[in-house]
């Protein structure tokens, strides 16, 4: 792998090549700097088009999957988030695996690993029943019109009321991707997008600032056009699973449900050191999905210390789960306007935990939309740079 990366010009740029040394042990790995893969946001399976906080692009876990796996294998990803990872492997073939404390990402991922027809998402929103004659939640009428909101009221209410089809799990899924965003195809009036959902009064602001006044959207009609979005490219395809995919809710540091050895490849990107505030930003989300946060340990460190004594109670369970001679591909960005470079504190944390360090690959590229949305400039806080550092387990 590494004389392909010296060689790669995928992109018309040679491979800058140098090394990182371990800050610990003082051991002095090899360090590739390319653009490795498409800055471009779309250019992905139709399926990936669900949007999380701080997820990373399609063609990132696809990069080492096609290079360390084969069919068949399987593929974990012990911060799964939106599920990048695990679409990915299926797609390829490979079997996947995924963790997260948060509860939503199952909600997010589940449904695509066993994709429906239009026909049959359609049929059942016709028989759901949106009328709804509680009391509204007030505060929510900053984004919705008021028969907007009754109606996510009522689906909310149903999700709740008890056990749900596969094509309810799916019709959960796109409407916890359509609560908010910027443009005509969210639930919302025009507010950031939809990665995050901003607060109360910052909505206040917006619509204010923007003199505008949340109009009625149709929710049945928004998911079942999202649903035909998501489903562009999946036309002739058989789901991708039978029952092999494994999902948990738990701490990714204490996963007793994946067998010793069991893994062949992880790729993941842990929580960002004090940069994201998964509650906060999913808080509409939460309400939605009837997720009480107060019972959702998610990692959300604010010191490098703190950070890598949890990073390497993971780096542990995963050197466990892995198999002798299987790699883990360990995704981090870069912190206080690029001061600190995460791979400084991941590699310690894979050492310690028996792992060889194998290379750093570091994927640069041009603005992004997330970058220009929040006025960062171009490879600064880690928005446009993916650090990855591979590491291998010994045979």
């Amino acid at each position: 792998m590494k004389d392909e990366l010296r060689k790669f010009r995928g992109f018309g740029k040679e491979t800058v090549c140098t090394k990182t040394v371990c800050p610990e042990c003082g051991i002095s790995v090899e360090t590739f700097v390319n653009e490795f893969w498409t800055a471009r946001q779309r250019d992905a399976h139709s399926l990936h088009e669900i949007s999380y906080r701080a997820c990373f692009k399609p063609q990132l876990p696809r990069f080492f999957i096609e290079r360390l796996t084969s069919p068949g294998e399987t593929v974990y990803d012990p911060f799964m988030g939106r599920g990048t990872s695990l679409l990915e492997a299926a797609l390829l073939g490979r079997v996947p695996f995924g963790c997260d404390a948060n509860p939503l990402c199952s909600m997010l991922i589940e449904p695509r690993l066993e994709p429906p027809a239009p026909e049959e998402i359609e049929g059942r929103l016709k028989r759901i029943d949106l009328h709804f004659e509680g009391p509204l939640p007030e505060d929510l009428l900053v984004f919705y019109h008021p028969d907007t909101l009754r109606e996510l009221c009522a689906l909310r209410n149903y999700f709740a009321s008890g056990k749900l089809s596969p094509a309810d799990h799916w019709i959960r899924m796109v409407a916890l991707n359509r609560l908010t965003g910027h443009s005509k195809g969210f639930f919302s009036v025009y507010t950031l997008p939809p990665n995050q959902a901003v607060s109360v009064e910052s909505q206040r602001k917006i619509n204010r600032k923007r003199q505008q006044v949340p109009e009625y959207k149709d929710v049945r009609s928004l998911i079942l056009h999202k649903t035909r979005s998501l489903l562009a490219d999946c036309a002739g395809h058989s789901p991708f699973f039978l029952g092999k995919v494994r999902l948990f809710t738990a701490s990714s540091a204490h996963t007793p449900g994946i067998g010793d050895a069991s893994v062949s490849l992880a790729v993941t990107s842990p929580p960002f050191l004090d940069v994201v505030d998964y509650e906060t930003d999913n808080w509409l989300r939460n309400w939605f999905a009837s997720v009480d946060p107060s019972r959702v340990n998610i990692t959300m460190e604010r010191t490098p210390e703190g950070w890598s004594r949890a990073m390497e109670e993971v780096f542990r369970e995963l050197y466990r789960v892995l198999k002798p001679g299987g790699h883990l591909a360990f995704e981090v960005g870069e912190v206080n306007k690029g001061k600190l470079r995460m791979e400084e504190l991941v590699l310690p944390c894979g050492i310690r935990s028996g792992f060889t360090p194998v290379l750093i690959l570091i994927n640069a590229q041009e603005f992004t939309k997330t970058a220009n949305c929040w006025g960062v400039a171009n490879n600064e806080k880690g928005t446009n740079t993916n650090r990855i550092v591979l590491f291998r387990k010994s045979l």
